[in-house]
């Protein structure tokens, strides 16, 4: 099974070892390839609609991992016990209906050793909402894929004093914008410099600026505000980079 860049790096990402609850697993792919690896010795394979769900499950019999992966329909984590997988995967779809199936399952959650997740909006709200709930970014990854960008990252249930530093550039940023800049763009991959992380910067930095370039000039102060901030926690991100 060979996958798509986007889904090997989050395969990467998990633990050797470990049963996988693969949360939305669209058609297996992740599944299948983990068990055909020998990373999971177990992968319960769950997805809220039956139709992709019934696709998982000819994947699986056609690759003869059935003993290996188990399908289970499920809305969530509804139908993983607690202390049943060691890695909670969830990927492709947005930060808001991540952080609430998390939430919905929390203590399913906190029984987890890891969660390997990849939202694929509102990331600055998904990653408080991991903070605000203690769990800790320990690994952070930026695939480009047929030109979007996929942020991505690995998270463990810890305590409040193991979270992870915001990113204040030794002192380029304020303590706002620091907490600002590592919720938007990710304290470890600003920290590490990741090498994706200027071309995906400078991407956002254009499409804000054509954005307020468009904005009348009166009735959308607050947006405007708003996209002048961004811009320049962008800029000193990016000189960051360049140092």
């Amino acid at each position: 099974m060979e996958l798509s860049r986007r889904l090997q790096a989050l395969a990467d990402m998990v633990t050797v070892g470990n049963r996988v609850a693969d949360v939305g697993c669209d058609h297996g792919f992740v599944s299948i390839y983990l068990c055909e690896k020998h990373i999971a010795p177990k992968v319960y394979a769950m997805d809220l609609r039956e139709g992709p769900l019934g696709r998982a499950r000819e994947h699986i019999k056609a690759h003869g991992l059935t003993d290996y992966i188990e399908t289970r329909l499920s809305d969530g984590l509804e139908a993983l016990e607690p202390g049943e997988a060691d890695t909670i995967l969830c990927a492709g779809m947005g930060g808001r209906l991540m952080a609430a199936i998390l939430s919905e399952g929390l203590k399913k959650v906190m029984t987890a050793r890891e969660l390997i997740l990849q939202p694929q909006s509102e990331l600055a709200f998904f990653r408080r909402f991991l903070r605000e709930n203690r769990l800790a970014v320990t690994e952070e990854n930026l695939v480009k894929e047929d030109g979007k960008f996929y942020p991505m990252m690995k998270a463990v249930p810890a305590g409040e004093e193991q979270l992870s530093p915001c990113f204040d550039g030794n002192g380029l940023l304020s303590r706002e914008e620091a907490e600002r800049v590592s919720d938007q763009y990710g304290p470890l991959l600003l920290w590490r410099k990741h090498p994706l992380l200027k071309e995906y910067l400078t991407l956002l930095q254009n499409r804000n600026e054509g954005i307020l370039s468009l904005l009348p000039k009166e009735g959308q102060e607050e947006r405007q505000t708003q996209l002048v901030q961004e811009l320049s926690d962008m800029e000193k991100c990016l000189a960051w980079l360049a140092g």
